[in-house]
């Protein structure tokens, strides 16, 4: 079974039980400033976990591409990958522990035809000091599951992942409680960093065991579910989420408590084909067979450098795809530094000129499957990436020749200057150090530490600058930045009236402290133009409007009520609406009534007849959350005005 094949056996399960297959989100989100990219499918559904009702109701799944750039140095080992595509599906306030735990052992063992008996599981230890119970719940379940699949399970505590390393498993251990480090969901991590005001939960891992002769005790220790090593692989984590973090810092149950799995495909895949080595799936074998075909080298030899190549070129395959090109900054830098990297492993290979025109086909023969909504710039992809592939092959030229001057200038190249020909030129360190052996010029002894303490510095001042530039985010649910999320509505509708109605958002990053709102216009808005949208915000602010949602067929939202709204394709069949209007119009009666938008009434048929001019100041596709009346955001002062990227302006507003 391929990979194709056993994402379309999860979709079609969950349908089964009710669920409805929702668009997945593009991997870079307009509305998350937190992250670079989406790096999981729970991410754009925060919204909605937090309580905001979704438009296509309380059992959603979908198959969502995702990236963890953090991983960027682990590729290489069997397992690891930067881009994967993440298997979910959600119980919002619907089902809980144990629909979710018998669903996905039935899925696991009878759809896709794992053996029941090499599944393990962990669950969550609890902790006192902030009165979370251990999750006895969920360990019984699966007890009682394992237990009709004709297998005894016993129960282990493990505590740390550590402690496990030490102990090991015992005959006929199957569950394990661990940690808050290993079983406990939050965005922050474990229970001491979860953020304020997040949902969060116990979690209960589920592990693949491909067998003890894959143990390496002398390097890894005992193995056990949560540890190193190539015996045991997770495929898949349930989160229970239960709890929320009150602004105490302590914890308190959710009024409705939500189910949160996801599953890597490419996991799920190596394991259903019993191989502890994801590179080894129909989504990587014939990348690594091409690149076979290409160096001449065989892949059990050269295993480091063609699954980085196969990880960092399908990832770039997937960003490209989605519209993204590399460039100095954020996303547009990680996908140039994704192909950089791959470039370089190939030239190790041996590989020469042009070899991301002979494996993006490959790659791109993987994905036919997906939809032109998830991937609209596939047709670019391979200008684009082998634009990139030749000017970094001009860096390399360019890093010899300014090594050449360095030379010439000392007696020995220090660790500091390798640093400055990579941050500066692209020239990366490895092929820094084989220039410098290769010419038979020498390098300072602690060099290496030297490199290190200049990262270090870098990091440290990149670290100081993201600061106020991912502080927060619309992700963060505090009352200043949803005050900055509901005036970006303001803003939009305002530069539409003053300037243009085609003007349409390009991105915004919002923080308690201001909002910054990227839009498309083809000239530098002059002072009037400034006043006069600041003005326009504030009359709305002073005006008191009430702040309204519902929920609208896709169709009907975008054709009928003309609600704003980027990748229309990408919305599910049912929105959630956002309308800032007067009091005379926007009621929640009215709007509550099914089909029914501003400015209509209904015939006899029960079809939405146009009655009035809308009179709405602004309508918007949104997963909220706003304030409830515009009087609540102050006075809103526009700071500043500047280029984003060519026909993109960008804003920076506060509120007073």
């Amino acid at each position: 079974m391929n990979a194709n094949e056993i994402r379309q056996k999860f979709l079609d399960f969950q349908v089964k039980h009710g669920h409805k297959v929702i668009p997945p989100a593009p991997l870079v989100l307009e509305n998350d400033p937190t992250t670079l990219f989406t790096g999981s499918g729970m991410q754009p559904l925060l919204p909605y976990l937090l309580g905001q009702p979704h438009p296509e109701g309380t059992r959603l799944c979908d198959s969502q591409p995702s990236m963890r750039l953090q991983d960027i140095e682990d590729v290489g080992d069997p397992r690891h990958t930067t881009v994967f595509e993440m298997l979910g599906n959600w119980s919002l306030g619907d089902y809980f522990k144990k629909e979710q735990i018998e669903n996905y052992f039935a899925f696991l063992t009878e759809e896709i035809g794992l053996d029941p008996s090499r599944i393990y599981v962990t669950c969550f230890i609890g902790n006192e000091k902030y009165g979370i119970p251990k999750d006895t719940e969920a360990a019984e379940i699966w007890q009682e599951v394992f237990k009709k699949a004709g297998i005894e399970a016993k129960i282990a505590e493990i505590g740390s992942a550590t402690n496990g390393d030490e102990r090991g498993i015992k005959p006929g251990e199957r569950i394990f409680f661990y940690d808050d480090k290993e079983n406990w969901w939050s965005r922050g991590g474990g229970i001491e960093t979860t953020p304020l005001g997040d949902p969060c939960g116990p979690d209960s891992e589920v592990f693949y065991d491909f067998g003890e002769d894959k143990q390496d005790v002398e390097k890894y220790g005992q193995a056990h579910p949560a540890s190193d090593g190539a015996r045991f692989m997770e495929i898949g984590n349930q989160v229970f989420m239960q709890y929320k973090r009150n602004e105490d810092g302590t914890f308190s149950e959710l009024e409705h408590k939500n189910v949160d799995f996801g599953g890597g495909l490419e996991r799920l895949a190596a394991a259903a084909m019993d191989s502890f080595d994801v590179f080894r799936i129909s989504l990587m074998a014939p990348i690594i067979e091409k690149l076979e075909e290409l160096s001449h080298k065989k892949y059990e030899t050269n295993t480091d450098e063609m699954r980085i190549i196969a990880d960092h070129l399908r990832g770039a395959y997937l960003l490209a795809a989605q519209g993204l090109v590399p460039s100095n900054k954020a996303q547009g830098y990680a996908l140039r530094r994704l192909v950089r990297r791959a470039v370089l492993r190939a030239l190790d290979l041996g590989i020469g000129q042009d070899f991301l025109a002979e494996i993006i086909p490959v790659i791109a023969e993987n994905y036919t499957e997906l939809s032109d909504d998830i991937l609209p710039y596939r047709a670019n992809v391979l200008e684009v990436l082998t634009k990139e592939e030749n000017a970094f092959r001009k860096t390399i030229m360019k890093g010899v020749k300014e090594l050449d001057k360095i030379a010439k200038s000392c007696n020995a190249i220090s660790g500091r200057d390798l640093f400055m020909l990579q941050d500066t030129y692209g020239f990366p360190l490895e092929i820094s150090v084989d220039e410098v052996y290769k010419k038979g010029l020498k390098l300072t002894d602690d060099y290496q530490d030297e490199f290190e303490q200049a990262l270090t510095e870098q990091r440290e001042r990149s670290k100081t600058a993201s600061k106020g530039m991912f502080k927060g985010g619309l992700s963060d649910t505090s009352d200043q930045t949803v005050k900055y999320h509901t005036a970006c509505h303001l803003l939009l509708a305002a530069l539409q009236q003053v300037i243009d109605p085609g003007i349409n958002q390009k991105g915004s990053n919002l923080t308690p402290e201001r909002l910054r709102f990227d839009f498309n216009i083809d000239h530098k808005m002059t002072p009037e133009e400034i006043t006069a949208v600041e003005n326009l915000v504030n009359q709305w602010i002073e005006a008191d409007l009430p702040v309204v949602h519902a929920e609208y067929d896709k169709d009907y939202a975008f054709d009928e009520l003309h609600a704003h709204g980027s990748f229309r394709d990408r919305y599910p069949d049912r929105v959630t609406v956002y309308m800032i209007g007067d009091s005379g119009v926007a009621t929640e009666e009215r709007l509550n009534k099914p089909g029914l938008g501003q400015g209509e009434s209904s015939d006899e048929t029960g079809s939405p007849v146009a009655t009035q001019e809308p009179r709405w100041t602004s309508i918007e596709i949104c997963g909220g959350p706003h304030v409830e009346r515009t009087s609540e955001l102050g006075h809103f002062k526009i700071t500043k005005e500047e280029s984003s990227s060519a026909g993109v302006r960008r804003i920076k507003a506060i509120l007073e």
